[in-house]
């Protein structure tokens, strides 16, 4: 009040009258009372300004000119600037907190969470969807569900699979049970959870995920959902052996991403069309889309997606007899060496970097700056099992039987602690074929006992009950 009174040249007297009285305005400008709401209105009125601004201390523009803001950010991030993307949320981030507006500080670290998940930088990711989830503790569940989902993606990245299930899971029961019929919410959830399912090899869950979304999609207006739902049940149409459809799928959101200029997801899309060329045995048009995904990924620095495409463009390349290539292609991706091979003379050749496992771990854990790319067991786990299983394949391919070992031991410990149920069985008769050749047949039996424990009952041993379904629209 005496910023703008003093600026517009009025006395006191001049602000008050007729309704009140210069002694009034004066303990008002001193902070001693709050005025009333009729006199708040009154002295608005005067200055020129709202009783929003004079309550609060903002303008009525600035709310409105964060909001822009936070949509420029969330469009940079969209082009792959990551880096650039980020600088814009923090400083938005700090004039919302300036302004004390809660859900704009929200949106910003959710902006944040998924930068730091394009840069692979998991345990940043986690702590600002921890942070947006706090801020909107009394909200609604919906306006909560993109920073829940934030967390299980971070979570899944990490090769936490069953986590990241039980935070989705927990949040649909949530939803469902309180018949919160929240299509755009629900979409989000169930996408998220396709995921996650088919790494643990719950394919059946995986594929109720998708005709539950296949369902909202039509109630959805956000084309960003859309097209994510589009990804998703593409994996569950691959695993189902339906490629021509997956491919369908994946063109639909890949045409989405293009207008939309979504440069990430359009690399994601390549990224998937591989796989499912890989699958379907057209190994070249496979390596086509993979080194388009690689190249798109790799030019916008998001550093893990760009390792894990690395792991997937090296298994299409052994698959084609470019053995040395995919070699050369995987060695610099394991950063750290499992700890299972810390102690083995082959670490150091066909592991990575000299250092060992025990300190890998401790640095993911502490509070120093994670790794620009490498895979790790606590950094795409999954892909680091799968990175370990190729370069044992590889060794086996020119007779190196024991660096072989060495490496499907490496993947198993990384897998069995991620819980990727169908990559474990497959990795389970790799070892126990390895380990019969060399007439170990108890150790080979044990091989594949431990995957056909894995593969027992899909979808049922390593998961609670399924979530509820969701509620029947009125």
């Amino acid at each position: 009040m005496l910023r703008l009174r003093t600026e517009r040249g009025l006395t006191q007297r001049q602000l008050a009258e007729p309704a009140y009285t210069a002694a009034y305005v004066s303990t008002l400008e001193a902070g001693r009372v709050r005025p009333s709401d009729a006199a708040l209105r009154h002295l608005a009125e005067r200055l020129g300004s709202s009783p929003d601004e004079l309550a609060t201390g903002r303008s009525p523009r600035a709310a409105t000119e964060l909001r822009m803001g936070l949509t420029d950010a969330r469009r940079t991030l969209a082009t792959g600037a990551a880096r650039d993307a980020a600088d814009a949320f923090a400083a938005l981030l700090d004039r919302a907190r300036h302004l004390a507006l809660p859900a704009e500080q929200a949106t910003a670290l959710l902006g944040l969470g998924d930068c730091a998940l394009e840069s692979g930088e998991l345990a940043t990711a986690r702590q600002r969807f921890e942070e947006a989830e706090r801020l909107l503790a009394d909200e609604p569940l919906p306006r909560r569900v993109p920073a829940i989902r934030g967390r299980a993606t971070a979570h899944l990245l990490a090769g936490e699979l069953r986590y990241s299930c039980y935070l989705l899971e927990s949040a649909l029961d949530e939803l469902n049970a309180a018949g919160l019929h929240d299509p755009d919410a629900l979409l989000l959830l169930y996408t998220a959870a396709i995921a996650p399912y088919m790494d643990m090899g719950a394919h059946a869950r995986a594929a109720q995920a998708a005709e539950l979304a296949l369902a909202l999609a039509p109630r959805v207006a956000d084309p960003v959902l859309v097209a994510g739902m589009h990804r998703g049940v593409a994996r569950t149409l691959i695993a189902e052996g339906r490629t021509a459809e997956a491919d369908a799928s994946l063109a639909k959101a890949q045409e989405l991403y293009q207008q939309l200029h979504i440069h990430t997801e359009l690399a994601h899309c390549h990224w998937m069309r591989g796989y499912v060329h890989a699958q379907d045995g057209d190994l070249p048009r496979a390596e086509e889309e993979l080194r388009t995904a690689r190249s798109m990924l790799a030019s916008k620095r998001a550093a893990l997606f760009t390792v894990q495409v690395e792991v997937e463009l090296a298994d299409v390349l052994r698959r084609r007899g470019k053995t040395d290539e995919a070699r050369e292609l995987l060695r610099p991706l394991l950063a750290t060496p499992d700890p299972s091979r810390a102690e083995s003379a082959a670490a150091g050749q066909d592991g990575a970097a000299g250092q060992d496992g025990a300190a890998g771990q401790d640095g993911a854990a502490g509070p120093a700056p994670e790794p620009a790319g490498g895979l790790t067991a606590e950094r795409g786990a999954v892909h680091a099992g799968g990175a370990h299983r190729l370069l044992g394949l590889i060794a086996e391919e020119r007779g190196d039987l024991e660096a072989a070992e060495e490496h499907y031991c490496a993947a198993l410990s990384l897998l069995e602690r991620s819980g990727a149920a169908g990559d474990l069985a497959d990795l389970c008769r790799l070892l126990g074929d390895l380990l019969r050749r060399t007439g170990r047949v108890e150790a080979a039996l044990d091989a594949y006992r431990t995957g056909l424990g894995h593969r027992a009952a899909p979808g049922t041993t390593t998961l609670g009950p399924a979530p509820a379904g969701p509620p029947t629209p009125h």
